[in-house]
């Protein structure tokens, strides 16, 4: 019993989703449609990213990298608009979840000499909020706009023209809310490796690039798969720890869930009902439940107007942790870290994600008329 305890203690999301799934499966039994609900390649690359970014970790890049940017930055307020600047548009070329992986951990490693809690929870919720904004403003920037833009039959005109005052609008919140940031100074520490080894970074960059080709859908993501975890074994096999398998099994519960969801049928009655012409507000609301993603999926059968759709589940995205299951890897990241403060997180996450979600939210209800003409 007090394993079940600690277990429950250390993975609380993963608890919540097993449980959420395990309901959902009272109503679907298990059968073969079952296998069908995971998304096998956002979990590959998951899996990829997270083994490549222990790489860069390892050979000491990160280090390097952090020393550079504390000494260009001066300050955390300076440091702060750069990390979220940075993530807001590193996300629109490479999908929020990559831009969070790659920056998140850089952010927890810089902060590891700064004894600031409260400004470390809220660049990383900063950061969150980035990518899942800066990712809005591109057809690859995330698996929805990609899914819309194909279902719909969009062009880049139809698609820049719903999204980009938003985005515009977005950056500039985001700004506003770095000033909250103090301007207390932070030095940059000593690296103890001058030189990194030229070997394994060029390996580890080139199973970045790999993984940035399998976003684009270049390269297969089984064939990157096979390539990073070939790298891993040739240069540290130690690294296959480091990756959080229980991030990717919270991934496969969300799936299960919303898998499941969508095929109870007095669901898409409801949805049939209330739909028309309160797109936005409906699918930003149902993005707060089963995330962004699915209600994309979902809700494009009950609906021909594709850009309030668009934006809602964009602007969906932020709100609940589980709006944007991307917001999940920062979370999982901060909370593995030494003196976490998971309480303190949530609270300020919520703060700042609910508080752009309303904003935003309403500017996009103001600005419905002009994209739907």
């Amino acid at each position: 019993m007090s394993r079940i305890k600690n277990f429950i203690k250390s993975q609380p999301v993963l608890t919540a989703a097993f449980a959420a799934a395990l309901v959902t499966a009272f109503f679907v039994p298990p059968d073969k449609a079952y296998l069908g609900y995971c998304n096998t390649q956002v979990l590959i690359l998951l899996f990829c990213l997270m083994l490549t970014v222990a790489g860069f970790r390892s050979a000491g890049v990160f280090e390097h990298i952090s020393a550079a940017l504390l000494k260009r930055a001066g300050n955390l307020r300076r440091l702060g608009l750069i990390m979220t600047s940075v993530c807001f548009f590193f996300a629109m070329l490479v999908t929020n979840d990559v831009a969070l992986l790659t920056f998140v951990p850089l952010t927890l490693l810089i902060y590891e000499g700064i004894p600031d809690e409260k400004s470390r929870i809220y660049t990383i919720v900063l950061e969150t909020a980035a990518a899942n904004l800066g990712s809005m403003a591109t057809p690859i920037g995330n698996p929805q706009n990609l899914y819309i833009y194909s279902e719909y039959g969009l062009t880049m005109g139809d698609f820049f023209r719903t999204m980009l005052p938003l985005t515009a609008a977005s950056l500039l919140a985001l700004m506003l809310l770095c000033l909250l940031l103090p301007k207390r100074p932070c030095a940059a520490r000593p690296v103890e490796n001058e030189k990194m080894p030229g070997a394994l970074l060029g390996i580890y960059s080139a199973m970045f690039v790999l993984c940035l080709l399998t976003v684009l859908r270049i390269v297969p993501d089984w064939f990157c798969l096979i390539i990073t975890v070939c790298g891993v074994l040739a240069t540290d096999r130690r690294l296959l720890l480091k990756a959080d398998y229980g991030l990717l099994a919270t991934f496969v519960c969300f799936f299960v869930f919303v898998g499941n969801i969508a095929r109870v049928e007095a669901i898409g009655e409801f949805f049939r009902s209330v739909m028309q012409g309160r797109e936005l507000l409906i699918s930003a609301a149902l993005s707060q439940v089963i995330s962004n993603v699915p209600a994309a999926v979902m809700l494009s059968g009950f609906t021909e107007n594709s850009a309030p759709l668009l934006l809602g589940v964009n602007l969906g995205g932020l709100g609940t942790m589980i709006a944007s299951l991307a917001s999940l890897i920062s979370f999982q990241f901060y909370r593995t870290s030494p003196g976490a403060r998971t309480g303190r997180y949530m609270m300020i996450f919520s703060l700042v994600n609910f508080g752009l979600l309303a904003v935003l939210l309403a500017l996009a209800v103001v600005l419905e008329p002009v994209f739907t003409r």
